[in-house]
């Protein structure tokens, strides 16, 4: 029995040394079979010999000793290894004192000191704040020429027009609609975002109605409008669809992306990121983003400038891009034609983890733009030693590779946020509890420029319910124009005024002109003559600098903007009269209303 026993014994140990050198050849880690797996650790090459030695029954044997020969492709060195099982990558190399590593895509990584000044010098940084142009400031001394610098009376012609056109096809040939009416248009649609009931109806009732919109327009007519607003030729829109899914608005959009980019110029931190315009219009590039409080809208990317929000550029989201070059991902391409604009003067772009890449990284720095954004862990250029999300709370790992560094951050425990930044040169942490490092506080200091944005667009926004998508889009440009036009009168003026009564005055500004054209609310003069028709007399005048329009209003009106009054006016039955000196000029006309 003894001998049975240990011979037993010895065909046990020869089965755990044959796994045992077979899983060294290998180069996996020594796992016991069967009956020791139920341990579930991770022995070193010392602690799984001693446990097979340990097995050995001294009384089995006899007194003989047992020898164990190795294989002879074993490396005898292994047996002493103290090195932990863990694998580590197989491209981590220790160079004297530097450990690199080199991600999935080739990336060769440097994992340093924190406090270490790294081998790079980042781009000069962008000094001047944000500021209007010469542009801007020279045309701007009051709120309305402020919003006409994003909605300018261009714009407004071409809506007026196309509303026209729509109008006389399909309602009756002789509906006209004049400039100011149109202006006067979109006051009420401001007021309404500042006057919260329920419906349309309760902006003109008696008990819940603002007396401003109430005496600015009939709702009737107010619906009439509302009705008929187009915003392009229907004639030709069937043929730029076929290129252009944006085509019943873009013309107008385009334009007023373009005020926006030529107006203000940003300061050092512009955000980009993305905002959701609640919609349930039927369209092809309606979105569903589940996370947002809203779910269903119409996506657009923004770019903000951080101190200021005021809105640099913007881009609608309309799907797949064919113009797009293969191979260049959606988050590159909208964070480089967002930024276009504001390229080559040391600026920085705060982005999140769908736009932040080191391949976005490099494109911004040949142009002398840096980033500053979370960043993916999954994204291949990220190192395998930086992914473990096993770290105590409030440690900070740092890596650097060509003019860039990657901070790994641990809030708390099981918890890793990554943040990729090509403008510092030294990462370090403060002196707090949470021992945050540089990286993190600046990023979590200037993400927020379109939320915040956005927050304040949504509180006195104009967006009402409507089942067409150009409708929609107009309504967010409204939003994004006021929002806009508040900074820059801000800027110009060196006035701080509150939102609110910001939107309350330009209101009053764009219905201002219509009212005293229609004889409302500004001591209109009586009518020339007691015809059928009614006929009004219309005075602009020269007074204190300004150009004034009836003889009571209120808003002072620079003569550029008087004249192209009166030109949307010459599309109606409006008769020029006289034209007299530059000095003291007075034109008077005859207007049927």
């Amino acid at each position: 029995m003894r001998g049975n026993s240990f011979c037993a014994e010895v065909d046990k140990i020869s089965l755990h040394i044959a796994y045992y050198f077979s899983a060294l050849k290998n180069s996996v880690v020594y796992e016991p079979p069967l009956q020791e797996k139920k341990m579930q650790r991770r022995l070193t090459t010392r602690q799984a010999l001693e446990m097979i030695l340990s097995e050995v029954n001294p009384c089995d044997s006899d007194g003989e000793d047992i020898e164990l020969q190795p294989d002879s492709d074993s490396d005898l060195s292994d047996l002493s290894s103290d090195e932990e099982t863990a694998p580590q990558p197989k491209k981590r190399a220790r160079l004297g004192t530097d450990l690199t590593e080199t991600a999935k895509d080739g990336t060769v990584w440097r994992e340093e000191q924190v406090g270490t000044r790294l081998p790079f010098t980042p781009i000069k940084a962008y000094a001047a704040d944000g500021e209007p142009t010469a542009k801007a400031r020279k045309s701007i001394s009051s709120r309305l020429q402020s919003f006409l610098c994003f909605i300018t009376l261009d714009m407004l012609h071409s809506i007026q027009e196309w509303t026209i056109q729509h109008a006389q096809e399909t309602e009756h040939v002789h509906w006209f609609m004049a400039l100011p009416e149109l202006m006067a248009f979109i006051a009420i649609v401001i007021l309404r975002g500042l006057t919260k009931v329920p419906s349309l109806r309760d902006c003109w009732s008696a008990n819940l109605g603002n007396p401003h919109i109430i005496g600015t327009m009939p709702r009737n007519r107010f619906q009439d409008i509302m009705g008929h607003l187009r915003f392009d030729d229907r004639s030709t829109r069937s043929d730029r669809a076929k290129t252009d899914k944006f085509a019943a608005i873009s013309s107008v959009w385009g334009s007023f992306v373009t005020n926006c980019i030529t107006s203000y110029n940003p300061g050092l931190h512009i955000t980009v990121d993305e905002q959701l315009f609640p919609s349930k219009t039927r369209c092809c590039f309606l979105q569903y983003i589940a996370t947002k409080p809203d779910k269903f809208g119409i996506k657009f990317w923004v770019a903000c400038d951080l101190k200021s929000k005021y809105i640099c550029n913007v881009l609608p989201y309309l799907g797949k891009d064919p113009s797009r070059p293969s191979g260049e991902r959606l988050s590159e391409n909208v964070v480089m034609r967002l930024m276009e604009p504001f390229l080559d003067k040391g600026r920085n772009v705060t982005t999140d983890n769908f736009f932040t890449s080191l391949s976005l990284a490099h494109k911004l720095l040949s142009r002398k733009t840096t980033i500053l954004g979370t960043v993916n862990k999954i994204r291949r250029e990220i190192p395998q030693s930086a992914r473990h999300t096993d770290r105590n709370e409030f440690t900070t790992q740092v890596f650097s590779t060509t003019a860039a560094t990657l901070t790994a951050y641990a809030p708390k425990r099981k918890k890793t946020v990554y943040i990729l930044s090509s403008m510092h040169s030294v990462i370090q942490t403060d002196n707090t509890t949470k021992r945050k490092p540089n990286t993190v506080t600046l990023y979590n200091t200037t993400k927020c420029g379109v939320d915040v944005m956005d927050q304040m667009v949504r509180e006195y926004t104009v967006r009402t319910g409507t089942r067409r998508w150009p409708v929609a889009v107009f309504y967010n440009m409204i939003d994004m124009a006021a929002l806009n036009a508040h900074v820059l009168y801000q800027a110009c003026t060196g006035r701080q005024e509150r939102r609110v009564d910001f939107l309350v005055e330009l209101a009053r500004e764009l219905a201002n002109s219509h009212m005293c054209v229609s004889g409302m609310d500004c001591g209109f003069p009586r009518p020339l003559s007691d015809g059928p028709l009614g006929r009004h007399q219309l005075v602009v005048w020269f007074l204190r600098g300004a150009w004034r329009i009836g003889p009571a209003a209120q808003a002072r009106v620079p003569w550029e903007l008087a004249w192209d009054l009166l030109k949307g006016l010459s599309l109606g039955p409006f008769e020029p009269l006289e034209l007299a000196s530059e000095k003291h000029v007075t034109l008077v006309g005859h207007y049927i209303p």
